[in-house]
């Protein structure tokens, strides 16, 4: 697929292309992605000035700030996701209002520390989790009401990784304009 520079912005590293099917290579990648997240963001962010975190990776993007926030609040929330598929039976997930929640005071003007801290221990604890699942936890479901389909941990892993990718080439491109 051919991106003109406006769509190269939003969406960076492509489009999330969803997996039909369960494959272990693949869900180890993404575990690898997820559980090296913080480390690539951290080097990525280290030093980085109040102003450059008011910065945006587009016109009418969210800043660097909110979009570190959002990456936050979308892996605590899929994180949960996950403890719920693997405790139950096919979950309905809560979906948030993502918008919302970054226009919130801590997402748009609060210190970062605690947001990346939050991250470090989210995605450790995730990975922690991760790396215990085998295939059949790996197909466990959850129903997400949004979109109206029955999810698989498998597609969720890939999916997270992909967005956790995404975010991280946004606060890249942010930070060389």
């Amino acid at each position: 697929m051919i991106y003109d520079i406006q769509d190269s912005k939003k969406f960076p590293i492509g489009v999330f292309i969803r997996p039909t099917q369960y494959n272990g290579d693949a869900v180890a990648k993404a575990i690898e992605l997820l559980e090296v997240l913080p480390q690539k963001l951290l080097r990525l962010v280290s030093g980085i000035s109040e102003v450059e975190w008011e910065k945006t990776y587009r016109p009418g993007s969210w800043t660097l700030r909110q979009v570190l926030n959002h990456l936050t609040d979308a892996n605590v929330n899929n994180y949960t996701r996950f403890k719920f598929a693997l405790t139950e039976d096919n979950p309905t997930i809560k979906p948030y209002l993502e918008s919302l929640w970054s226009a919130l005071p801590d997402a748009s003007a609060g210190p970062v520390n605690p947001t990346l801290e939050l991250l470090v221990a989210i995605h450790a604890k995730w990975g922690q989790s991760l790396r215990t699942m085998g295939e059949g936890e790996f197909r466990r479901t959850f129903f997400h009401p949004t979109t109206q389909r029955i999810v698989p941990l498998f597609e969720a892993v890939a999916m997270y990784a992909w967005h956790s990718e995404h975010h991280l080439a946004h606060i890249r491109l942010g930070l060389e304009s």
